[in-house]
């Protein structure tokens, strides 16, 4: 028998070692998630994962047997799928349609001119590869880490580009977590009423940092700005199927043969566990029982992804990626007033 399917192998025990470990090291992040100084300033126990694990990964990895990379390597590839799919729990058709035809716009709006802009500047002007434009322009486009995540899963590209993309969400988005409701108090910015939630529903990161900046104005503005963010986090599905198809028709044209298409099945079970959310048929306990479980596993995944990270590989990156970032900051802001305006 193999090692794959022999539980008594060595293989075997050397992945489940490293999934374990990377589950009591994501326990330990959850922990420092949990800290007021942290909670107050919006910073998700995702992106503490990738920071704790690239610390770990490059200060302290030869204290882990090497064997057990595997586990590591499982966790940051096969459990993410599954958590990205579970993700899918956190979103109901009745949200989206609360909000209307507004948040509707301005969450397709956003999502696709910043991915599309994103990736052509990234690659045809900054002089960087595909993958780590197209994760750059994802993470502010849709929803910071977890839209990282998921087309990291389907580009299946390297490691450390995916630690550079979230490293641009936490600074751009930490950023407009605290500048907006400042600018918004001053009366800068122009919006009032449901037009303020629209807007840093569609111009801010990550749902974390979208409910922190809200929540400095008000309960109404925190609940609006949550559905259109959301909204956005819904995009997931039919973009990554997008996606599919592109890299289908991009391997058959450099093989001369047609490729098969590589559906991202995780983005359909997210659009299953959607619609099962907005069926209601989970009672709430149970829900918010699984929808902590998908952060935990969300968690190990981000911490997986930073043990396997090497400083080394996103310092050949260079300021490229941070200037991408800085530009897609000042288009989320153009295009997410633009289309606020209109659609009020």
């Amino acid at each position: 028998m193999t090692a794959t399917t022999t539980i008594d192998s060595p293989g075997w025990r050397d992945k489940f070692n490293g999934v374990l470990f990377v589950g009591l090291l994501t326990m330990a992040v959850v922990q420092l998630a949990e800290l007021p100084i942290v909670r107050s300033v919006g910073i998700s126990p995702l992106v503490i994962g990738i920071v704790c694990g690239m610390i770990y990964g490059n200060f302290l990895k030869g204290t882990m047997p090497i064997g057990w990379g595997v586990g590591v390597h499982f966790t940051a590839r096969k459990l993410l799928r599954i958590a990205v799919a579970l993700y899918g729990l956190n979103i109901s058709l009745q949200q989206i349609i609360e909000v209307g035809l507004p948040g509707v716009v301005v969450a397709i709006g956003v999502a696709v001119s910043v991915l599309a802009l994103g990736t052509w500047l990234g690659t045809r002007w900054l002089g960087l590869d595909r993958d780590t434009s197209m994760l750059t322009a994802a993470g502010s486009a849709i929803c910071g880490a977890a839209a990282v995540l998921a087309f990291e899963s389907t580009l299946r590209s390297e490691p450390h580009k995916s630690a550079v993309a979230v490293a641009t969400v936490v600074l751009f988005g930490t950023i407009s977590m605290f500048v907006y409701p400042v600018l918004f108090n001053l009366g800068w910015l122009g919006f009032d009423g449901q037009a303020i939630g629209l807007f840093l529903g569609g111009s801010i990161h990550e749902v974390a940092q979208v409910v922190a900046a809200a929540s400095n104005v008000d309960p109404a503005t925190t609940e609006v700005a949550t559905i259109v963010k959301m909204t956005r986090v819904a995009l997931l599905v039919p973009l990554l199927l997008v996606i599919g198809l592109w890299l289908q028709r991009r391997d058959s044209q450099a093989s001369g043969s047609k490729a098969a298409l590589p559906i991202p099945w995780f983005a359909i079970f997210f659009l299953i566990f959607a619609l099962i959310n907005s069926a209601n048929v989970i009672p709430i306990d149970t829900l918010q029982m699984l929808r902590a479980i998908d952060i935990f596993l969300l968690t190990m995944a981000m911490t997986a992804l930073g043990i396997e990270t090497r400083f080394a590989q996103m310092k050949k990156a260079g300021p490229r990626v941070l200037a991408l970032a800085a530009i897609l900051f000042v288009v989320l802001f153009g295009v997410t007033s633009a289309l606020v305006y209109w659609v009020s």
